[in-house]
């Protein structure tokens, strides 16, 4: 009977959590709204912009949206939100409130986020010098919102001092440091997203170095991407550049894809989804970049077909930046009854395993898939989040830090419906 007993408190155990997929964006909008000698009203219209702006926009569909190099006009903000977020039947963004301390730099920063997910909690500059750094608090708004359980989401979105050389670096490493030491002493033990274009050359950088070796080591960065090096005109890393979409000059600058000047960086709560809060493993990407264009124009030969070919243009006329996105996962409590069908097809599992576990999941539809392995006590012992594309997908984990003995693993598709196996490990 009491083995009986203990199964029943694994399997309700299992199936407390679901989760909620959250997509971020992050963009240099090259002078939206801002005219200037070279970005004018011929060449860089906002008009034109609101068209291209929604075209990414439909193709990303962000929930969190984080944007360089926007007009300090609150009236730009909301115009941007009328008409290139908030159209064609489209009613879900809101837009941040406005701050500006920094009066010298016509550019700002701003941040649009999906209201049916999420909330604004606040918003305070960080830093001012050269240009305001902007910090963003977000709430999940989970269904026991009612009862005060939520979870809470740190957006910090800057826009560092361009230019090569020593003094433009040194520039870039005081904002950076002005951040991390304004995150140090305000709510640190939180999750935290750091995005923006951040104009490094290097990881090398004092700045690059102020976000991922901060001195306080709980608030250090981590890059999704984990490609760290030499960025500046290096083939090796042309998946990642973000810099230049144009060969030719007029308001984008030109030189062809070269850099990686644009970021979404992740907390350490975040990394190890300590809070609630974690990182889609895989879902970091440069949204354009098909990595055949290093030198290059966007458009040139050969033809990129990673986007559809509206949303290549856009992205060309818009900026001579690429976006970048990733995807975050929240644990959301739900109730048994959600749990009644799940869209696995099938789900194998090779058991009994020594050191890695073989699994093969077919699913009938592109889902995000949790899989956690339990003791039978209850207590997690490791998580693996991955997206699985329909059809059948092979997934391999690394289970020899487990002790010999039985567990379960339990998984969960994106809408939060949970299957469960037994696992013997040897």
């Amino acid at each position: 009977m009491k083995r009986f007993l203990l199964w029943i408190f694994v399997l309700g155990f299992l199936s407390a959590n679901a989760q909620d997929t959250l997509t971020v964006l992050q963009y240099n909008l090259l002078n939206y709204g801002n005219y200037t000698s070279y970005c004018t009203e011929n060449n860089n219209n906002y008009l034109n912009k609101d068209g291209y702006i929604k075209t990414i926009v439909e193709y990303v569909k962000p929930d969190i949206f984080s944007v360089n190099e926007i007009s300090v006009s609150p009236s730009i903000h909301q115009h941007m939100l009328n008409y290139a977020l908030n159209t064609d039947g489209v009613t879900k963004y809101s837009k941040a409130n406005f701050i500006r301390v920094n009066t010298y730099s016509d550019l700002g920063n701003m941040l649009y986020y999906n209201h049916n997910k999420l909330g604004l909690a606040g918003h305070v500059i960080a830093q001012s010098y050269i240009r305001d750094v902007d910090v963003y608090k977000l709430y999940y708004k989970s269904s026991r919102l009612s009862n005060g359980d939520t979870t809470f989401l740190y957006c910090v979105v800057a826009h560092l001092k361009a230019g090569s050389g020593t003094d433009n670096e040194n520039k870039r490493n005081v904002m950076a440091k002005n951040t991390m030491d304004y995150i140090a002493g305000h709510n640190p033990d939180n999750n935290y997203l750091l995005s923006g274009d951040f104009n490094l050359y290097s990881d090398k950088e004092p700045a690059f170095q102020q976000f991922i070796d901060y001195k306080v080591a709980a608030i250090r960065f981590n890059d999704p991407a984990n490609e760290i090096g030499a960025w500046h005109n290096n083939p090796d890393f042309s998946l990642y550049h973000t810099q230049s979409t144009h060969t030719s000059s007029g308001c984008a600058s030109s030189g062809g894809l070269d850099d990686r000047f644009d970021f979404i960086m992740i907390s350490d709560n975040i990394k190890n989804d300590n809070k609630k809060i974690g990182y889609l493993s895989g879902s970091f990407h440069v949204v354009g970049q098909d990595g055949k264009h290093f030198n290059q124009s966007l458009t040139s030969s050969p033809a990129n077909t990673t986007v559809p070919s509206d949303v290549l243009n856009a992205l060309y006329n818009n900026s001579d930046h690429l976006p970048v996105t990733l995807k975050l996962i929240v644990d959301e409590p739900v109730g048994i009854r959600q749990f009644t069908h799940s869209a696995f097809d099938v789900i194998q599992l090779a058991s009994p395993v020594v050191n890695q576990l073989n699994l093969r999941l077919g699913v009938n539809k592109t889902t995000v898939v949790t899989i956690e392995i339990y003791s039978l006590l209850g207590q997690r012992m490791m998580m693996k989040k991955q997206l699985l594309q329909s059809g059948h997908n092979r997934i391999e984990m690394n289970v020899s830090s487990l002790p010999k003995g039985m567990y379960i693993v339990r998984f969960t598709d994106g809408d939060g419906r949970s299957q469960s196996r037994k696992m013997i490990k040897r």
